[in-house]
């Protein structure tokens, strides 16, 4: 019997409440999975995607798209199976998995991706948040003092206001009390992507014929050919942090009441969730593209591609702050959970870290939850004000993490799972599209790095202007 199994059995409780690893009774659903995962995958990452075809073309645009699209359906089902152990015992979080199944420095290379990763989405989100803030007001200002106005706002004060959001949502102790979050999160992620085609539809429809290319911006007067390779490794990243949710895959299933396998929830969850999040994506990126052509903004909402009606224009904008505020919560779940787990392993005995205050019925106040998560926060709103460059700083994350996270250990642990023997067909064909993700992700990298130190030759730290 298990720690917590046996706790309950001491004070009480009713062990009907328990599942069989003594945890308090899951009860997410294919719903409540799927709306995770939407939350997770349609964020900011869906806003560069006009920028992002117009730097690969009508050609490798919407293929690179897809690909990334099956990759990432595909190395999910393979780690959706790896949730529990050859025993049947649980792997509650992804280092769990990779333990389970690989151990060694994989474990650590586990680690340092999945929280790295955390932590630079968490910022990325926090930058674009404070930038969608801004972006009504600056609306407003647009409407009333005419197009030509500059409107310029400074971002920090809105990074600031979302750290303080964040630092209240921030207490919510873990994945199982987020599922109302990621529904409205969802809900406005599809009303955000949904008026930004309604606009680019609209765009298109009044003619004047952007210019767009087969291979993208094309090389010239205005682009160089160093450029348009950076910016074409750049794109990779975007589009891979556009599809950066299997870091939180894994905690995502672990809410997945029993009574079934959870496998089999989880697959027909993320199918459904990258499916819907492709379509979006596409027709985000390719619509987008056909209304501003090469001049594509690297944001297309708050880059002012459109500036009326500006009343939806502000609508859409508060529905990405209301996204990415849920987005931030469901991303950051793994390292809370992580840290708090070691600390009360490590401190058990400490009234700080172990005792919870209860405020209501279903909430509690824990000091260390309330210390740790807030120093948390701070800390990324502080960096994202230093850093707020948007599309090279989501190619970064994306770039770094892809390879590791959504295809290298899911498919080790994939091999080890169904005992694929080493040199077989099936093992061949795994490692070559782990070598080519390897690839594409170290360019992808390259061209965001480039990017950041372009951006970094002309910035002041804690002078962020929109």
């Amino acid at each position: 019997m298990t720690k917590e199994a046996s706790f309950s059995t001491e004070v009480g409780d009713d062990f009907s409440k328990f599942d069989d690893d003594g945890r308090i009774k899951r009860t997410g659903t294919t719903l409540t999975c799927t709306a995770h995962i939407i939350t997770a995958v349609i964020g900011s990452g869906v806003l560069s995607l006009a920028w992002t075809i117009a730097q690969l073309g009508w050609i490798a645009g919407p293929i690179a798209l897809l690909a990334f699209s099956v990759i990432t359906w595909f190395t999910s089902t393979l780690m959706a199976d790896c949730y529990r152990s050859f025993d049947g015992k649980r792997n509650p979080t992804y280092r769990a998995a990779v333990k389970s199944y690989l151990g060694g420095f994989k474990i650590l290379l586990c680690v340092i991706a999945q929280y790295g990763a955390i932590v630079g989405v968490s910022i990325g989100y926090s930058i674009t948040t404070s930038i969608s803030m801004v972006a009504v007001k600056r609306s407003n200002c647009f409407h009333k003092e005419g197009h030509k106005s500059g409107c310029h706002v400074a971002n920090n004060v809105y990074i600031m206001t979302n750290g303080l959001i964040q630092i209240f949502l921030s207490q919510i102790p873990n994945f199982h009390k987020l599922s109302l979050l990621s529904i409205v999160a969802a809900v406005m992620s599809f009303a955000y992507s949904s008026i930004g085609l309604s606009l680019s539809m609209a765009k298109i429809a009044e003619g004047g014929h952007p210019k767009t290319s087969l291979t993208g911006i094309p090389i010239g007067d205005n682009m160089t050919s160093m450029g348009k390779m950076w910016n074409t490794f750049s794109a990779l990243g975007n589009i891979a942090f556009a599809y950066a949710f299997p870091q939180v895959l894994v905690e995502i299933q672990d809410t997945i009441k029993s009574g079934g396998p959870e496998n089999v929830v989880m697959k027909k969850a993320t199918l459904i969730g990258i499916s819907i999040s492709t379509i979006f994506y596409m027709l985000c990126g390719i619509l987008g593209y056909a209304a501003f052509g090469n001049n594509a903004p690297g944001n297309f909402l708050t880059g002012f591609g459109f500036y009326e009606p500006f009343w939806l224009i502000d609508i859409a904008n508060l529905c990405i702050v209301i996204h990415l505020i849920g987005a931030y919560q469901v991303y950051s779940q793994p390292l809370f959970g992580f840290v708090e787990t070691w600390a009360r392993t490590k401190w058990g005995n400490s009234k700080f870290i172990t005792k919870e205050f209860p405020i209501c019925d279903t909430f509690s106040l824990n000091l260390f939850r309330l210390v740790w998560r807030t120093t948390y926060v701070i800390t990324t709103t502080v960096v994202a004000m230093l850093f707020p460059f948007f599309n090279d700083f989501v190619g970064l994350v994306g770039a770094i993490t892809f390879w590791p996270l959504t295809v290298y250990l899911p498919i080790e642990m994939y091999i080890s799972r169904a005992k694929i023997r080493r040199g077989s067909f099936a093992w061949v064909c795994m490692q070559f599209l782990s070598f080519i993700c390897l690839i594409i992700s170290l360019l992808a990298a390259a061209g965001s790095i480039n990017g950041l130190f372009k951006s970094l030759a002309t910035y002041k730290p804690f002078h962020s202007v929109s």
